[in-house]
């Protein structure tokens, strides 16, 4: 269980402003993140918008974020689909090229009981590489699916690589229920940054660390996060926890926008919050693949007004993007200019 302790960036995808996967772009994105000490990096997984991504690129983005990470950090390939064949075949080429670890969102849309996802998804990829960790990833709210507790009770008795979960289901007691089933040699690592704090320093959940998105522009503290609450330094985290609220607060976005026939929810989920921010910000970013567009004016007000919470209020968590980057945080988080043609009209 150790190997899963801490934070491990769920890395976004760089592209060129034509929508090509940005290599240059993901190799600097990877050294800062290295720099910034994270235990490890998730290549492709639905932050790193895996839906969009042909195999190809895929199995490309898997290779390179395993060779610039090297020996520096844990890599874990995002091989999950909504089709067991694919996910054995993305699984079959990260192992080829030593990825000792895959992460297996639950299958979307399809909508498989946790039963079918156990026997015709998670075990078929278990057993067959029995080298590779498989973390199942269980996110209903986007998969409209989901792996309960005592289906990955079995498995962890019967596969001893399914020994990690990355718990985005919202439910304490779901993750409660999980600790109990799976026992203490099990990993719960969170997958809503807004939760980890909870899912770390409740006992009888005992969550070990997180697959951040928000890590991608604060990677040391939420790495710290992570740490402060594995050593039990309260004061510390409960001041890490705080000062990262506002970053945690915009993984999704939501927003009442007028059209001429009334107003309608418009919810900017992830990662397009976190790419529009980074690309303000001055980082290896680029557009998000379609059918994910762009944000409204007033989401991104939303945006700018969380990450200048930060930058005022504790501006040593974004100084390592201004070091790595050399870019001024300032002029880019109060100028206009910075987000011009990142929001609609």
């Amino acid at each position: 269980m150790a190997m899963f302790s801490g934070c491990y960036t769920a890395l976004i995808t760089p592209m060129t402003p034509n929508h090509q996967v940005n290599y240059e772009g993901l190799q600097r994105l990877i050294e800062f993140q290295i720099r910034e000490g994270v235990s490890g990096i998730l290549a492709v997984g639905t932050t790193g918008e895996s839906p969009t991504l042909d195999w190809n690129e895929h199995n490309k983005v898997i290779e390179k974020v395993h060779e610039y990470t090297g020996s520096k950090g844990l890599t874990i390939a995002g091989t999950g689909s909504n089709s067991t064949q694919e996910t054995i075949d993305g699984t079959e080429h990260a192992a080829d090229i030593g990825v000792k670890c895959v992460l297996l969102v639950d299958p979307y849309y399809n909508g498989p009981s946790s039963l079918e996802i156990r026997k015709e998804y998670v075990e078929p990829v278990a057993s067959r590489f029995p080298e590779v960790q498989v973390i199942p990833y269980v996110i209903p709210g986007r998969t409209g699916t989901q792996l309960y507790p005592q289906d990955l009770a079995v498995l962890h008795q019967q596969y001893p690589n399914v020994s990690a979960v990355k718990e985005a289901t919202g439910n304490l007691d779901n993750m409660r229920l999980t600790r109990k089933l799976c026992g203490s040699n099990f990993a719960i690592l969170s997958g809503d940054d807004d939760q980890t704090f909870n899912m770390m320093t409740a006992p009888d959940i005992a969550a070990v660390g997180a697959i951040s998105v928000a890590s991608n522009i604060a990677p040391r503290a939420v790495q710290s996060l992570t740490q402060a609450l594995l050593a039990h330094r309260t004061e510390e985290a409960n001041k890490l926890y705080a000062a990262l609220k506002p970053l945690f607060s915009i993984v999704t976005v939501k927003t009442l926008e007028r059209t001429q026939f009334g107003s309608v929810t418009c919810k900017a989920r992830n990662p397009l919050a976190f790419k529009t921010l980074m690309n303000v910000l001055g980082m290896a970013s680029g557009p998000c693949r379609q059918p994910l567009g762009k944000m409204t004016k007033a989401g991104i007000e939303i945006v700018l007004s969380s990450a200048r919470k930060v930058y005022e209020t504790n501006p040593a968590i974004l100084q390592p993007i201004a070091d790595f980057f050399s870019v001024d945080l300032r002029e880019r988080l109060y100028n206009e200019r910075f987000w011009q043609g990142l929001i609609y009209a």
